[in-house]
């Protein structure tokens, strides 16, 4: 009985269900494929996004050309001068490898509408101009050749295109006389549709799709999603998708009934409270995109780097809540990784060489967020993420103490003490390590203690 309810302590959702109707059959079965689809996925935890753009040359974000209102003709100095000589796929991917990251997603375009890929629907493209080398096509060999899972993004907004309208954030979407235009939704739509099959059909096995994004009225059935979704899987069955073709925000869980057109969730520039479920109680896969300043796309005045401190608390955070993080970089006009960029990825690659047993295909836990850090576990193992300045000895209340088996240091295997009590009989039969007596934190934003349980 006590591993039984041991086993529910450590596996249950991380936040109260109310009894609901039941599912369908129907959307057992559907939820059923999504978990299998995205079970590599959810062991991988760690992947890289990457801005990368005609955006770069102005390098003032990659929303440059709607936030000053830049007109198409206007924005053709930006395609003109974009020529990334400097740009290596295979010292990306390294990058990404020795940083522990397990997938990468590469803007094939963005919303300006340029393509970094040698489609044939269009002449909007770098290929042409860059010797006839297809971007994306390197990036996808270099990163498989390292071992990583690949991924593409694909804008379903276009500010280039002749048939999209000048809705929402369209750069002339305060220009009246543009908005005379007859714009056909059908030939949009189809020159979409035809990009992503030229995608999902000309460059092999792709594991991810991510799109990006839905709006307003633009959503789900206005971009005729499930002919889409139907079309993509039919060329790669296993891929996984995002839900943007059905939200903006990033999530469609919660309250709402999810349709699972996609098969994880998108918060962006946040990460939820708690693991994300459906309406019936069922975690539902998510992942955090995140940037490592304040854009996605290079900008040359933006110094507001996050420290590799807050990137592997942030990575901790999501595994603690059954969560990814998609950590975004935005290569300059010339291909090249910001240096600042390149040290935050070293610095949390040398602690994912020591540490990632605590972060690949680890989980959330129902034990309460401890004041010195977070939890994540993995079977019968709980790390412990020892974060923060702690009082005494470490305090992991809800361990039973009766089921464990051994503590040691993560990154050493330097076997820690520990006591079912502590001064006294003050919170007496809690699980208290002994920290007092062990070597400085290695780790100063988080030191792992992995506590080993019986079965």
């Amino acid at each position: 009985m006590l591993v039984f309810l041991f086993l529910v302590l450590l596996t249950a959702p991380g936040r109260e269900v109310v009894a609901q109707e039941q599912p369908t059959k129907a959307y057992l079965e559907n939820y059923n494929q999504v978990m299998e689809r995205t079970q590599w996925w959810r062991e991988a935890r760690f992947g890289m996004f990457i801005h990368f753009g005609a955006y770069a040359v102005p390098a003032r974000g990659e929303w440059v050309k709607s936030n000053e209102r830049i007109t198409t003709e206007a924005y053709q100095k930006y395609i003109d001068a974009f020529h990334p000589g400097q740009f290596d796929a295979r010292e990306w991917a390294r990058l990404a490898k020795a940083a522990g990251m397990k997938y990468a997603v590469l803007t094939a375009k963005h919303h300006d509408g340029y393509c970094l890929f040698d489609s044939k629907l269009t002449d909007y493209k770098l290929t042409p101009r860059f010797g006839g080398r297809d971007l994306v096509r390197e990036f996808l060999d270099a990163f498989r050749a390292e071992g990583l899972k690949v991924g593409l993004y694909y804008s379903i907004i276009d500010w280039h295109h002749p048939d999209y309208p000048n809705v929402g954030n369209h750069p002339q979407r305060d220009d009246k006389e543009y908005a005379k235009q007859n714009f056909n939704w059908d030939n949009y739509l189809k020159y979409m549709h035809g990009q992503v099959e030229e995608l999902v059909t000309q460059y092999g096995k792709l594991d991810i799709m991510w799109f990006d994004y839905s709006f307003d009225d633009y959503s789900g059935e206005k971009w005729k999603a499930r002919e889409l979704v139907e079309m993509v899987r039919r060329h790669q069955p296993g891929i996984i998708l995002d839900n943007r073709l059905e939200t903006h925000e990033g999530l469609t869980a919660g309250k709402r009934k999810v349709s699972l057109l996609g098969d994880f969730e998108t918060p962006e520039q946040g990460i939820p409270d708690a693991p994300i479920l459906d309406q019936y109680g069922n975690p539902i896969p998510w992942e955090t995109c995140l940037t490592l300043n304040n854009y996605w796309g290079y900008h040359e005045l933006d110094k507001n780097w996050k420290p590799a401190e807050l990137v592997i608390q942030s990575l901790v955070n999501c595994v603690s809540k059954d969560g990814n993080l998609l950590l975004n970089v935005g290569p300059d006009a010339r291909g090249l990784i910001p240096d600042e960029s390149v040290a935050i990825l070293e610095e949390v690659g040398k602690w994912m060489v020591r540490n990632s047993e605590s972060i690949y295909g680890a989980g959330s836990c129902q034990l309460s967020k401890p004041d010195w850090g977070r939890y994540t576990r993995k079977g019968n193992s709980l790390f412990a993420h020892w974060m923060h300045p702690n009082i005494g000895q470490l305090n992991a209340r809800g361990v039973p103490t009766d089921k464990v088996k051994n503590i040691f240091m993560l990154h050493s295997g330097a076997e820690l003490s520990w006591v079912k009590n502590w001064w006294g009989n003050m919170e007496e039969g809690n699980l208290f390590i002994n920290t007092g007596n062990s070597p400085e934190k290695p780790y100063r934003h988080d030191t792992v203690i992995h506590i080993e349980l019986n079965e």
